[in-house]
């Protein structure tokens, strides 16, 4: 099997999801936090190149605004190294940027997503990624998302994270924990992928069984 050609892409690790107006609720933001810093880690000690990601917002905006403690990156990722920086506007790393161009110049084919939030920077790039004929990796513990409410109903931090998960499985990424994402990178593997068909029928039948008991 051909080993993949990889970049780590570390999405919005920023203060505003750790102290700011953005706590991340699940996973455990301390245990995202490291998994993410191992990955980064593992990744320099593999040759394997490392994308910073920042999210940014005009001064004055409630969120990221350009400057403010929360735009900043949190001290997990600002001192460890990393090759491409990129400042970003939108949810998708790759909208208005030049991380497409970046990639393409390096041959990369697969790209390994950790950072916040699972259902905005995260999906969003995974699904650009996809549709640009890149493989997508996504490390599920280092990564996390917030809880919601609004008109179209509530749902949990955790709600929303596991669900992204299995949507992201089903036909979008590779979704594994880091540290098999790590164990990956020492053999030259690559993680199980799944399809819309397979997910579908698996849930289906477990209905079915679950209806016969």
């Amino acid at each position: 099997m051909d080993q993949a050609r990889r970049a780590l892409i570390v999405i919005d690790v920023q203060n505003e999801y750790t102290t700011g107006r953005l706590p991340i609720e699940y996973p455990d933001l301390g245990t995202s936090l490291a998994n993410i810093g191992a990955a980064m880690d593992a990744a320099q000690r593999h040759q394997v190149p490392v994308v910073l990601v920042q999210e940014t917002a005009p001064r004055g905006s409630p969120a990221f605004a350009k400057g403010s403690h929360g735009w900043q990156l949190h001290d997990q990722v600002a001192y460890r190294q990393h090759d491409h920086y990129v400042e970003k506007s939108l949810p998708s790393a790759f909208a208005g940027t030049d991380l497409m161009e970046w990639i393409g110049a390096r041959g990369i084919d697969t790209v390994t997503l950790a950072g916040y939030m699972t259902h905005n920077g995260i999906a969003s790039t995974a699904f650009a990624a996809l549709h640009a004929g890149l493989a997508v990796e996504v490390l599920e513990d280092a990564t996390g998302s917030v809880p919601y409410s609004n008109w179209a109903g509530s749902a949990s931090a955790r709600q929303i994270h596991e669900t992204f998960m299995i949507v992201l499985q089903s036909r979008f990424a590779a979704v594994l924990p880091s540290a098999e994402w790590v164990r990956l990178l020492a053999s030259g593997g690559r993680p199980e992928r799944d399809s819309i068909v397979g997910s579908h029928q698996r849930a289906r039948n477990a209905c079915l069984s679950g209806a016969a008991a």
